[in-house]
């Protein structure tokens, strides 16, 4: 059977390379190629890819490994390391010309009306240049890219500009000195240009399934190896690449290339190592008034979220304004840029251990982790902890598009639009609101650009990166319901069908097992309780007991110091020794040792609101039974037994759901509350109402 597999996979493969060189001739190359050159050359991977198009474009092993020693030679010969700028200079002085590989950047210089190279490693600038290489090539004028010069020395000049940097000249003076050194020839090795027409073109000769592969395979992985969830996690990655001011976040194990794209395979996005910016660099310096980071790069990625920190303290409203808008206000203006925003980071420890303790955004630091406002702007978390660690049987072996091409078509494709696609089958449910509406439909319009470019799909395929879309925004929307209570409580999100009027809900992963307040009977005396932690923040917090044989002694553990949780477990201690012959003459209070341990389950701060469910769990122990299932206590008592309203009912509802309990006790006189608490929310629990502490103990140990 795996061999039958084995062969199919091979004869697919077989049949993307016959495609991939009848549409794509020249702009492929063998992957493999790359990986043992890039080992021993510090060129960039999109430059050494176009060489090897060039140079090893065939089946034919010989011509290959021929190629291969060429591009070896070539950059051997030819590329200028910065460090080398002047022994190349002396060397071309000495030789009268040679040719180098180098980053050149053209500008016109409007004073002497005539275009000028700069030359990147070389440390050259202000070099005459024919204006045919512009207008060929028009990428000089953008950013620069890297070429193959010859370049002449010019030794008999005389009263000459030295290295082409321009002099101090008199105002009246017309002409430019004659330079030394000149251009001959240029000739690009990244792709002068692109015609997005023609990629569409190509696309329609391809299957979805073998479109995917060839684009995973383009950014160097092996779809062979790969689950079709993983394919389309990785293609998220590509999203901000392909759309204007999209916001990603990717958090996961070591080791899952989450980076990787945004350093090696795009020359158009910027890696922020190490997390520390400011803003002039980001966004706008108003010393020198020029753009920062957002404003020349397509997309800016932070590696280590833990470690992002901005020396300005407006740095964080000034990038959720950008966020936003795509717009910032710095001095008397409006500044527009169409950067996308990636953050990357690891997670230490396990998902179901984040989801129980804290949220999915605990690595970020803790300006940016806890502040809605912020990470409602998030339009896409992808779940790292759902892709492998890499190997090398990871890497493909196999042809892909050469990575310059690649991105320049993904740049071309910023252009075009596909957002407004998903009103042709379908619309979204009730629950999205704006925000949460443009995050999706930029999800859906850049996995259309990078799986469907020339803009034919079908409904079944456009419903697949629907329910993508509304996935990986719900995980956002989870932990903001997590974090900001019941102004995020709309997290059902659902898409309907324009035909049969039918309502599609889709649900995160890993919401569904792992809930704090387990099902099925508990052991006497361990009681779950959901209130306000020190932090101010709503949590779960369990209660378990031990009862000894003594003289009536009382003994908590988990609490540390803190006085006003010893004073809330003291009243119930009180409390039962007056009152336990009311609740049970079972309960031998003078006769028994306790022990009680407090559990914080969500890192909140421990809640001060413990004497009803002390008072719940001591009775639990001392008779032996144990409390219902899947119960969470709410509610508190006073030491004369009087009850205190539950605040905040809505949010604590939410948590309780969110914890896993299927029943609610309440005490009665929270009733007048229930007006605030969503109907949807109200029918997930069986509410049990207390009217007194000992009540309160009847129906929690299910005596009625």
């Amino acid at each position: 059977m795996e061999e039958n597999i084995l062969f199919v996979r091979e004869d697919m493969n077989e049949s993307i390379r016959v495609k991939l060189r009848q549409n794509f001739d020249g702009k492929i190359v063998r992957k493999d190629l790359t990986k043992h050159i890039k080992e021993g050359a510090n060129v960039p991977v999109y430059v050494l890819e176009y060489l090897l198009g060039q140079y090893c474009n065939s089946e034919d092993e010989e011509i290959i490994e021929s190629g291969v020693e060429s591009v070896k030679h070539i950059l051997a010969d030819n590329y200028v390391r910065p460090d080398e700028s002047e022994k190349i200079l002396s060397k071309l002085r000495q030789r009268g010309s040679m040719s180098i590989i180098d980053r050149v950047t053209v500008s016109l210089n409007l004073k002497y009306d005539e275009y000028e190279a700069d030359f990147s490693n070389l440390g050259l600038g202000g070099v005459p240049i024919s204006e045919e290489y512009p207008e060929k090539f028009d990428r000089l004028l953008c950013g620069g890219i890297w070429c193959i010069i010859n370049l002449e020395y010019n030794a008999d000049v005389e009263e000459s500009n030295p290295i082409g940097f321009m002099k101090e000249e008199p105002k009246r003076k017309k002409k430019k000195d004659a330079p030394v050194i000149t251009i001959n020839s240029l000739k690009p090795i990244q792709m002068p240009s692109v015609d997005i027409n023609e990629l569409k073109k190509g696309r329609k000769a391809f299957t979805k399934e073998e479109w995917i592969d060839v684009m995973l395979r383009s950014i160097g992985m092996e779809p062979d190896r790969l689950t079709e969830r993983e394919k389309w996690l990785l293609l998220l990655r590509l999203v901000p690449l392909v759309e204007n001011n999209f916001n990603l976040c990717e958090l996961g194990p070591r080791s899952t290339g989450k980076s990787h794209i945004y350093k090696e395979v795009s020359p158009n996005s910027i890696l922020v190592s190490g997390g520390q910016t400011t803003v002039a660099n980001l966004f706008y310096n108003m010393g020198r008034h020029t753009m920062g980071l957002v404003g020349m790069w397509d997309c800016v990625a932070f590696d280590e979220v833990a470690g992002i920190n901005f020396k300005d303290k407006d740095g964080v409203q000034i990038m959720k304004d950008y966020m936003a808008s795509g717009s910032f206000a710095r001095g008397k203006e409006e500044k527009a840029a169409s950067a996308s925003m990636v953050f990357v980071g690891n997670i230490n420890q396990s998902v179901d251990v984040l989801l129980k303790t804290s949220s999915l955004f605990d690595p970020f630091p803790p300006e940016m982790g806890t502040d809605t406002a912020f990470l409602d702007r998030m339009h896409c978390y992808v779940p790292g902890w759902e892709i492998p660690k890499f190997r090398p049987e990871h890497f493909t072996n196999d042809y892909g598009f050469i990575t310059d091409y690649l991105a320049e078509f993904v740049r071309e494709l910023r252009k075009e639009q596909y957002g407004d696609a998903i009103e042709k089958y379908f619309r979204l449910g009730k629950n999205l609101n704006q925000r949460d509406t443009i995050a999706v439909r930029k999800m859906v319009g850049g996995l259309i650009k990078i799986v469907y470019p020339d803009g034919e799909f079908t409904k079944e395929q456009l419903e697949e990166i629907i329910q993508i879309s509304l996935e990986m925004r719900r995980r956002v929307k989870e932990q903001l319901k997590k974090l900001g209570g019941m102004e995020f409580y709309d997290v059902n999100f659902s898409y309907i069908d324009n035909e049969t009027f039918e309502e599609h809900y889709v649900s995160v992963p890993e919401q569904g097992g792992g809930k704090l307040i387990p099902e099925g009977m508990m052991n006497p005396g361990q009681v779950y309780t959901v209130s306000h932690g020190k932090s101010g923040m709503i949590g779960v917090f369990r209660l378990e007991s031990q009862m000894l044989p003594g003289n009536g002694k009382f003994d908590r553990t988990g609490l540390g110091s803190d006085r006003d949780c010893k004073e809330a477990t003291n009243t119930a201690y009180s409390f039962l020794k007056a009152n336990a012959g009311r609740i049970s003459g079972a309960i031998g209070v003078g006769t028994k040792d306790f022990v009680i341990n407090y559990q914080d389950l969500q890192g909140l701060g421990m809640t001060s609101s413990l004497a009803l469910p002390t008072l719940i769990a001591l009775c639990s122990i001392a008779l032996g039974k144990p409390v219902q299932s899947s119960l969470a206590v709410l509610g508190e008592i006073s030491i004369s037994g009087t009850m205190i309203k539950v605040e905040n009912l809505a949010d604590t509802l939410q948590v309780c759901l969110d914890s896993g309990a299927k029943k609610v006790l309440l005490p009665q006189i929270s009733a007048v509350d229930l007006g605030t608490v969503p109907p949807e929310l109200m029918s997930s629990f069986n509410l049990i109402f207390y009217q007194s502490a000992e009540d309160a103990v009847f129906k929690a140990l299910g005596v009625e």
